[in-house]
């Protein structure tokens, strides 16, 4: 038999080639725009390559600059914000544990209100007194007000915390040791200060008032209302801000001139 005879080789190159080579012309046209219309910042680029450089010390040579200190300006308010929105976030987790240990989820709750200058804890007289009382007694209580102490201790330094007493307007009682609501209202205010002192807050940022009944959030008609009005109030507000309101209604300025 005969060997078979090899097909003979085409002269031209194969149709799909050329098709092939007109679309990898097009993505590097197309690719070559992208790059010309693009635009980089020179100054970011090397900011950024001296910022890595200082803060890991293992690239060699080349220019190390540091960030603006315009850029650190504008940074660090966004960086404070955050860091004091994840203390609120562990005030609100440390309220709803306290729910859960008093009272099992029974009766007045403690809660946690947004202020306009800073937030509110709001502990129902309830849970932390007996009748005409001003002593803490519920050690679930207790071990609350240690855990918001070491909160406390996290805020800013210029973060002020005020604890406000309040009453119904029930008279506290002949077996009480107080004679009227204010002294009821600023005693219990100040036990809930003398026992964050105790668990470690600085007294130079802690205040404390009696409103009595006169500051109620419901009504004294029904016994529902009344248990909303008895309770302790723990205002955390900026230090800075109070002392520029304090400044814009000074008494001074009100002084009209002879």
């Amino acid at each position: 038999m005969g060997k078979k005879k090899c097909p003979e080789c085409e002269q031209c190159l194969p149709a799909w080639l050329a098709a092939f080579g007109d679309l990898m012309s097009l993505l590097l046209c197309f690719f070559v725009l992208l790059l010309s219309m693009s635009s980089m910042d020179a100054k970011k680029v090397s900011e950024a390559i001296g910022s890595l450089s200082g803060a890991m010390s293992v690239l060699e040579g080349g220019t190390k600059t540091e960030i603006s200190k315009q850029r650190i300006q504008e940074s660090t308010p966004i960086e404070s914000q955050d860091e004091t929105s994840e203390l609120v976030n562990r005030v609100q987790q440390a309220v709803g544990d306290a729910n859960e240990m008093m009272e099992k989820g029974h009766g007045p709750a403690v809660t946690l209100e947004e202020a306009q200058e800073g937030f509110v804890i709001e502990l129902p007289a309830a849970l932390l007194f007996k009748s005409g009382s001003a002593t803490i007694e519920n050690q679930d209580a207790l071990l609350f007000l240690k855990r918001v102490a070491l909160i406390i201790e996290e805020l800013p330094k210029t973060m002020q915390v005020s604890v406000q007493g309040h009453t119904d307007n029930s008279n506290p009682g002949a077996k009480s040791p107080f004679k009227d609501n204010w002294e009821l209202s600023s005693a219990r205010a100040i036990s809930v200060l003398q026992e964050l002192i105790l668990d470690g807050v600085d007294p130079a940022r802690m205040s404390a008032a009696g409103f009595a009944q006169y500051h109620p959030v419901a009504t004294n008609a029904t016994e529902s209302g009344r248990e909303k009005n008895r309770r302790v109030e723990l205002h955390f507000f900026g230090a800075e801000n109070t002392e520029k309101e304090q400044a814009k209604q000074s008494i001074l300025d009100k002084v009209e001139a002879p």
